[in-house]
């Protein structure tokens, strides 16, 4: 019998999968580290993928 396997997930076409980034402020702190933020992907909210959209052709006898 054939086993179902779940659909492949699909990657977010904002980030390309890159959903959380690290950006730079500029400059050091007075400790000696760099100042960074992180960022989200607004499509994906930092998920890096998008789910699969599935459509139902109707009920299986």
């Amino acid at each position: 019998m054939a086993q179902h396997t779940p659909p492949a997930r699909r990657i977010c076409p904002g980030c390309d999968g890159f959903a959380t980034v690290a950006v730079t402020l500029g400059g050091r702190d007075r400790h000696g580290h760099l100042r960074t933020i992180t960022a989200h992907c607004p499509a994906c909210h930092g998920l890096g993928t998008v789910p699969v959209h599935r459509t139902r052709e109707g009920a299986r006898a």
